[in-house]
């Protein structure tokens, strides 16, 4: 359980090499379409939801170490696949599988550091230990996007021949890990009775809502940024440079997130977890409305302010709910709760997919339309919460 928790760090580190995505939307697009590439991305988290759960389940039942063995194959093989390229099935079969690699690492590998922990009696670090690992997270994100766009100036298959290496890597570190101790022996119907038990609870409730809109908000500009970028710096002189430029974007994005992961926990101590919570989600809707009337070049460098929500809240929504929930259903209640929100954020993609462009670049007006409508739509779900949680205790 040391080694696990030794490895923790590394394992976020090369699941985080991701060196194409600050230019995934860019090469998709130029070899499909704008609405094609939408659709890919909503395949992604269409793939994801239906292996969501039975992952979930899967993990709780045959281990968190064979589960996300799994996850860093199908992480091969996408990256792989993506390299080669082809036509609109193929890269859809490559998303099918990097939803697979989404699916069986999500909330597995946090139910491993937490039950290692508890077989080691310091169960009270599972907060520190979740910021660390977003921390080696934030630091694979920004090292990869800035190498990836630099790669992409003279090739844009080259990111993902990178990104191949490095989930070779991480199938690497995965296979060094160790089975965490179960405390109990889980069946179908102590699986149903915790998972009921724990969807009764306000606190998790209000965490799971939460949770579901953040997933959301926080992928809005990764799937509409690179575009955005696009339209910013067209037609002037470092339009040719635009994925070099939405890399170094991506890592000052991730960097900012780390800087801001620092202060996180003091800042967690003085407000308290509720307050930060809210103003974590308050600053996700509030990007996408500024995207949508911002212009120019200097509009791009709203983007950096991305990653900053997901620093505030996900570690600590995360180790919040850690000892809420039960051994053998803790796996199973984590992919529900991505499960919902990738279900939210699949359903706005398609109805994003129908009403822009099928042909070629998407048309400034879309986007600033779509950037609009997310802006609104999250300001009444805040809202909603805001009200909800005058009642709740979460510290």
């Amino acid at each position: 359980m040391t080694r696990n928790i030794a490895l923790w760090p590394w394992f976020r580190f090369f699941r985080s090499l991701m060196f194409w995505q600050a230019v995934w939307f860019l090469y998709i697009q130029g070899q499909l379409s704008a609405a094609e590439a939408i659709l890919i991305y909503a395949l992604y988290d269409i793939s994801t939801t239906v292996l969501e759960v039975p992952s979930g389940w899967l993990s709780d039942r045959w281990g968190r170490r064979p589960t996300l063995i799994l996850s860093a194959l199908a992480g091969v093989a996408t990256a792989g696949m993506q390299a080669l390229g082809g036509d609109f099935w193929w890269f859809a079969l490559a998303q099918i599988l990097l939803g697979a690699h989404a699916a069986f690492a999500s909330g597995t590998d946090s139910s491993l550091l937490y039950e290692s922990l508890v077989d080691l009696d310091r169960e009270d670090e599972v907060e520190r230990q979740e910021m660390i690992g977003w921390r080696a997270g934030f630091a694979g994100l920004a090292i990869s996007a800035l190498a990836g766009g630099a790669m992409a100036r003279w090739d844009l298959t080259w990111p993902y021949v990178a990104t191949t290496v490095a989930m070779v890597a991480l199938l690497a570190v995965t296979i060094a890990l160790r089975e965490p101790p179960r405390r109990t022996a889980p069946d179908r119907a102590a699986v149903l009775a915790t998972l009921g038990a724990a969807l009764r609870r306000p606190i998790l409730i209000w965490l799971f809502i939460l949770s579901m809109l953040m997933y959301g908000l926080s992928h809005v500009p990764f799937v509409f940024g690179q575009p955005f970028i696009e339209r910013a710096l067209a037609g002037g002189p470092l339009a040719s440079e635009t994925p070099l430029i939405s890399g170094a974007i991506t890592a000052a994005m991730m960097a900012l997130s780390l800087l801001v992961s620092l202060v996180a926990p003091r800042l967690r101590a003085h407000v308290g977890l509720i307050a930060m919570l809210l103003g974590a989600m308050a600053m996700q809707v509030a990007l996408p409305g500024a995207l949508a009337i911002a212009t120019g070049p200097l509009a791009v460098l709203l983007l950096l302010a991305r990653m900053v929500p997901d620093a505030l809240a996900k570690p600590f929504i995360t180790a919040r709910i850690q000892p809420l929930l039960s051994d053998d259903s803790r796996a199973t209640y984590l992919s529900l709760q991505s499960l919902a929100g990738r279900v939210l954020f699949a359903a706005t993609l398609w109805l994003a997919a129908s009403s822009t462009s099928d042909i070629g670049l998407m048309p400034d007006s879309d986007l600033r339309q779509l950037l609009s409508a997310y802006a609104i739509g999250g300001a009444l779900c805040l809202l909603g919460l805001i009200l909800a949680a005058r009642h709740l205790r979460l510290d």
